[in-house]
């Protein structure tokens, strides 16, 4: 036995030359090696852990937040394109329109009434204005009205003249609506443009969505 042998190592242990034996099992490195991942392991999702907890507090998720506007822009795009709910005005021939002249000048009544006609409308009462309105309307004319008639017959009629006066009354009869014939009468607005004015009427142009930086 060798004088650097330990005591009690002989055989496979014993010194031979310049090497020494390995006095450490080569398990325990093993051991190391797997503490060491573990401790890696723990650490990154202690890491992992605080960062969401960080978003909870301080209202992160900006993912999250872009869907939620994303689809509220969508509906109210889709709110937008929908077609209005507003009644389809009457057409010409389900109006009736009483024509009253409250001028000086003869004959404007039965003309006026002939050109509506041809136009499409139905004519009720021909003849002279009440002493309500009799030379007492000073513009080009007067549309009247039932409270029904506002939004329905009224804009119908107003279309043939353009520049006339609408007014509603409740105490008028009927569902007939009158035009009054005014001292600055003329004659009807021009049929290619009262034409142009019905259609406008019947299809009205969508509003266009207001552009916002949030959608």
């Amino acid at each position: 036995m060798s004088m650097l042998t330990p005591p009690g190592m002989g055989g496979q242990y014993r010194i031979k030359g310049d090497k020494y034996p390995r006095m450490r099992r080569r398990r325990a490195r093993g051991r190391l090696v797997l503490l060491g991942a573990a401790s890696l392991a723990g650490l990154g999702l202690a890491g992992w852990g605080t960062l969401q907890l960080v978003d909870v507090f301080t209202g992160g998720g900006g993912t999250a937040s872009a869907a939620g506007s994303g689809s509220g822009c969508a509906t109210k795009a889709k709110a937008k394109a929908s077609p209005s709910a507003a009644p389809k005005p009457p057409e010409p021939g389900a109006i009736t329109v009483n024509v009253l002249n409250a001028t000086t000048r003869g004959g404007l009544a039965k003309k006026t009434a002939d050109e509506l006609k041809k136009r499409g409308f139905k004519i009720g009462d021909v003849g002279n204005a009440s002493k309500e309105y009799d030379k007492k309307v000073k513009g080009t004319g007067l549309l009247l009205g039932p409270a029904s008639s506002l939004n329905t017959s009224l804009p119908v009629l107003a279309t043939q003249l353009t520049a006339a006066e609408r007014r509603t009354d409740a105490a008028h009869k009927g569902n007939a609506v009158d035009l009054v014939i005014g001292d600055r009468f003329k004659e009807l607005t021009k049929k290619a443009d009262a034409d142009k004015a019905l259609a406008a009427l019947a299809e009205p142009e969508p509003t266009p969505a207001s552009s916002k930086k949030g959608c």
